[in-house]
């Protein structure tokens, strides 16, 4: 397994990094986050993932550990191959992965390209105890209101409300009053859709 690479940072792109290490340029996949990171030096280190299959043998590499980690922990999920890894740690910091498993924050999940409502569901059941184990994330993070929220939601879309008109209601509404009880919500959403 190849843990990190250090070398002369030969070719960028948002995509793909070349690292000539002795000689030797690997071709490795990166996400834009890990892209946004890249220092302006020549000479760089990333940690690496290698992935072994029949047909290919492929890098991918994270300037950060933790993102290595939250990669790799994506990758365990039934249905989570590489690509969507990456696609899920481009289109979200790390950060921000590991809050919206930690709060079962199924719609942070499926807002990202190629993630279904049953695929961000199976992330954060797979791993939402290892991830508040890993990062010793407070269980109680999930707060009353998260609850409310998602079940203001569930209730709006059953009465034929669009989920994305909804949720930027919803989430207003809870701005202004992050106590608001359920039938509070819906109430209030109800009056100004």
């Amino acid at each position: 397994m190849i843990a990190q690479l250090q070398g002369k940072l030969v070719e960028k792109s948002a995509t793909h990094i070349i690292i000539d290490c002795a000689g030797v340029g690997y071709h490795i996949n990166i996400s834009l986050h890990t892209y946004s990171l890249l220092p302006n030096t020549d000479f760089i280190k990333v940690y690496t993932h290698l992935q072994i299959k029949e047909d290919a043998h492929t890098l991918f590499g994270f300037i950060e550990k933790s993102e290595r980690e939250i990669f790799r922990l994506l990758l365990s999920v039934s249905g989570i191959g590489a690509s969507i890894a990456r696609t899920m740690l481009s289109s979200l910091d790390p950060k921000q992965i590991t809050n919206a498993i930690a709060t079962a924050d199924v719609g942070t999940i499926q807002s990202i390209k190629g993630i279904g409502s049953k695929t961000a569901q199976r992330v954060i059941l797979d791993l939402k105890e290892k991830v508040l184990k890993l990062y010793d994330l407070d269980d109680v993070s999930i707060s009353q209101s998260n609850t409310n929220r998602d079940e203001a939601l569930s209730a709006l879309e059953v009465l034929g409300f669009v989920r994305k008109t909804s949720e930027k209601v919803i989430e207003k509404i809870v701005k202004e009053d992050p106590d608001a009880s359920v039938e509070s919500l819906i109430k209030k959403a109800l009056k100004i859709l």
